[in-house]
């Protein structure tokens, strides 16, 4: 098994783009530069795609345009036309129940209330085999706010917090893509 292609949740449209629901795309935005690897629209996939040489690895980068709630349609539509099954994913994405400036990797799984999720596993026919990156950006402390909390802007301090999170997943991304996720884990799980 190995990861083929790596996708990074958020909502389009500048609004968006600095919100905590959008860190997953964050981190997919990060890699792509760091690999110089830049993205460009591609409508049959319904987002902005780029193919590159991440950790000596072929790896296609994937960020729906779509809105969040419709993330599976980008998914199932690059998946199947370059035949990637559910355990070669990996979905970066927002996570509540992690504290900010934690990540965590986890495979499988439901989707916890997450509309990203939700359209994902629904458009891989029910499949929950993909990898997860959960990057922490808190809770605001009750379900009545969360809407507002993951559609507003971190403080200053927040967002350092969660940038270092991605940083340090990025470092890690080498083992995730060279089958160590084990030592992966390990280390996220160690630093945060």
């Amino acid at each position: 098994m190995s990861i083929k292609l790596i996708v990074g949740l958020g909502n389009p449209g500048s609004q968006y783009e600095q919100t905590r629901h959008n860190v997953g795309q964050w981190y997919v935005e990060s890699l792509a530069r760091n690999y110089s690897t830049p993205m460009k629209p591609e409508k049959s996939y319904f987002g902005l795609s780029a193919r590159g040489l991440i950790a000596n690895q072929h790896i296609r980068l994937l960020i729906p345009t779509t809105f969040m709630n419709l993330s599976g349609k980008a998914v199932q539509a690059i998946a199947s036309f370059y035949k990637i099954t559910a355990d070669e994913i990996l979905v970066a994405h927002d996570e509540l129940d992690l504290d900010v400036g934690t990540a965590r990797l986890k495979k499988g799984g439901g989707h916890g209330g997450h509309n990203g999720l939700k359209s994902i596993i629904q458009s891989l026919g029910n499949n929950k085999d993909f990898y997860r990156l959960r990057i922490g950006i808190g809770h605001p402390g009750h379900k009545d706010l969360v809407t507002n909390y993951v559609l507003g802007k971190p403080s200053a301090a927040d967002k350092q917090k969660i940038e270092a999170s991605i940083d340090e997943s990025i470092r890690v991304t080498d083992k995730i893509l060279n089958d160590n996720i084990e030592t992966a884990m390990n280390e996220l799980h160690r630093r945060s």
